[in-house]
């Protein structure tokens, strides 16, 4: 039998689990083994660092006596700070909050596993996606390179499908090169990695290592797809005996792209409405709709990206000014899949930076009242009285309570029946001479006074008043909560939360009006903004590397034609300014769509996980992600003006 709770000390959350282990009991208990004895704890090594650190009515003398540590297997970090602790059976039926436990799970997130398994399943995959799309174009790449090697293997006999077994093989080999100094890079850097705090702890380096199986995996995954990205563009590329066709010509891309976005977002929304407003909970369909609408919405930025883009260059074209424009307009026309291709990384990295800064924007509406006469002062906790207590041991409690350093009051609360944790809306009546220190100005004339119950709770925002009781009508009355008021220091709050929690008199933890804060699940979106912007960063990274070998990889594949230009007579820089064009308007093209597309994909995921959420305004480091992937995009373009000249200049047209 066990119940839950949470304990506060400064500003940092301590998990707490009360067990009492039934006579027939045989369950084990992950990090302890056999429960407690009542009145001793195992603590988290951390946390009993920090209970011998601190005086022990300010901390220690909460959980008793201690009985040992809890083993790294059952704690989510090093820092973590979590206490098991040994009561008595009677002691937790009483409470009315203990439940049977017949086992346990290693699941951390209870009813919400599904939806925090998509999101996190839906993260892996943004990150991973531009990662594909970096295969693509550097594959594209060393076809380009390679160009003139294959059209020899054709001229002597090779057939096309053995040239595009060829190519698989070139490019598997230098992958799986790079795959397994991947893997080992991040085994060498986990231990640095681990130290990263993530929802205020920091991460055990064994959970950062997948093993030797999840290695082989992302190696084979890796090695395969790239060999498969390269044999299917090498065969499209059609090399024949005398070398790739002078020309490309593309389809030109319809209306019809918009299919798969729309699909996609489609999909996710059908989720949302079957859990919020159908009220249906399918998880076998709800997150199979969410994985594959956020994959059909990351294809369709993709595919919708090359039609944007031709639309866009026909409006450039006809306001084309200068000979870099028409030239880099006219081919964007052309090629139009060609010419996104090599900025699609860096569009899926702005959509992906742009989901993760939504997720993690995420807020509760809900806020702590200000301090004011009516509403429970910020320097005072209460804690609900146990059923069946004597008023001659509460008020014993409250005379130890005043008595410690800090504490300036210790009120007690009366009514019919205990409070539950949220409050059952009963009146609580206090002495006429305690309501000032409770923070009432306006006080009755009459030795009793009553408020509402719900004057203990954050939630309550508007003051409330008091209301004389006619003497007598105490009676039948027991005492249901104990209000004590400090100085308003750490010391003396976490003084008086101790003397609470340990008189044995109470049946909840001691909880103030600003406690909600640390409780609330925004500490946990906050400490998962930090993967989010990890995400980022891996993602504008690879974007950036993406656009630079897609530039480069458009320059090889038109080096005969810009030669040309430059035997013409064009001066470099026009040849530069044509380059920059034709990056710049298929990016800027589908950016603005990107960002948009991320935002309203963070709020379709928070919402199917809880409807109370809100998607805010990002932080800073949102607008700091987008000014480095713009700063990387220009960078990336520059990085190849060196390959302009190199590959154009007229002594190397010449030869050719």
């Amino acid at each position: 039998m066990k119940t839950r709770g949470t304990e506060i000390f400064r500003d940092q959350l301590i998990e707490r689990r009360d067990f009492a282990a039934l006579p027939s009991a045989t369950v084990k208990i992950p990090g302890v083994g056999t429960p407690p004895e009542p009145g001793s704890y195992f603590a988290s090594p951390e946390l009993q660092r920090l209970i011998e650190s601190t005086p022990g009515d300010q901390l220690g003398n909460r959980f008793g006596e201690f009985a040992g540590t809890i083993s790294d297997s059952a704690l989510p970090g090093p820092d973590s700070l979590v206490v098991i602790t040994g009561a008595e059976e009677a002691e937790l039926r009483g409470s009315g909050t203990a439940s049977l436990v017949s086992n346990f799970t290693s699941n951390p997130y209870g009813g919400s596993a599904a939806g925090y398994t998509t999101v996190l399943i839906i993260g892996a995959i943004a990150v991973f996606f531009p990662v594909l799309l970096l295969i693509s174009i550097v594959t594209g790449l060393g076809a380009a390179q390679r160009r003139e090697r294959f059209a020899t293997l054709r001229l002597i006999g090779a057939s096309p499908r053995t040239v595009s077994h060829i190519a698989a093989v070139e490019i598997a080999i230098p992958s799986l090169i790079g795959a397994m100094a991947g893997v080992l890079a991040a085994a060498l850097l986990s231990p640095a990695t681990a130290q990263i705090p993530v929802n205020g702890t920091r991460i055990f380096v064994e959970d950062l290592r997948t093993g030797w199986l999840g290695a082989v995996t992302v190696v084979a995954v890796v090695v395969a797809a790239s060999a498969l990205v390269a044999a299917v563009r090498t065969a499209r590329a059609d090399v024949g005996p005398l070398g790739v066709s002078r020309v490309v010509h593309e389809k030109r891309p319809t209306a019809w792209r918009t299919v798969p976005l729309l699909l996609g977002l489609a999909c996710m929304a059908a989720a949302v409405a079957l859990i919020r407003i159908l009220e249906f909970r399918l998880p076998w369909l709800e997150s199979p709709l969410l994985v594959g609408g956020f994959l059909m919405v990351l294809a369709g930025i993709v595919a919708i990206g090359p039609w944007l883009t031709r639309m866009v260059s026909r409006a450039g074209a006809r306001h084309a000014r200068s000979a870099a424009t028409v030239i880099a307009a006219s081919r964007i026309q052309r090629t139009p899949v060609a010419t996104f291709r090599s900025v699609s990384g860096l569009v899926i990295a702005v959509f992906v930076v742009s989901v993760f800064a939504g997720a993690s924007s995420v807020i509760q509406s809900t806020d702590a009242p200000a301090a004011r006469p009516g509403l429970l002062q910020p320097t005072s906790l209460h804690a609900a009285i146990g059923p069946g207590q004597s008023p001659a041991a509460v008020l014993g409690a409250a005379t130890a309570a005043k008595e410690l350093a800090g504490i300036r009051s210790a009120i007690v609360g009366y009514g019919p029946a205990a409070l539950s944790e949220r409050g059952s809306g009963s009146e609580l009546f206090f002495s006429a001479a305690d309501a000032p220190a409770l923070g009432f100005t306006d006080i009755p004339a009459s030795e009793t006074v009553a408020v509402d119950g719900e004057f203990l709770y954050f939630w309550t925002a508007q003051p409330l008043e008091l209301t004389p009781v006619p003497s007598g009508n105490m009676e039948g009355l027991v005492p249901v909560v104990m209000v004590l008021g400090t100085d308003g220091t750490p010391e003396a709050m976490d003084r008086a939360r101790t003397a609470l929690d340990s008189s044995g008199i109470t049946a909840t933890p001691a909880a103030s009006t600003s406690d909600f804060q640390l409780q609330s699940s925004r500490r946990l979106i906050h400490g998962l903004s930090v993967l989010a912007y990890l995400g980022m960063f891996v993602a504008v990274a690879i974007a950036g590397l993406s656009l630079a070998v897609g530039t480069a990889s458009a320059i090889l594949d038109r080096q005969r034609v810009l030669g040309l230009m430059r035997l013409m007579g064009m001066p470099p820089f026009v040849l530069r300014r044509v380059i920059t064009r034709e990056a710049a308007v298929p990016l800027l093209s589908v950016l603005v769509l990107s960002i948009g597309l991320g935002f309203l994909t963070a709020w379709l995921m928070v919402t199917a996980i809880d409807d109370s959420y809100q998607v805010d305004w990002p932080e800073p480091g949102y607008f700091t992600a987008l000014g480095l992937s713009l700063v990387l995009a220009c960078c990336a373009v520059v990085a190849t003006f060196g390959l302009v000249r190199g590959s154009t200049a007229m002594t190397v047209t010449r030869f050719e």
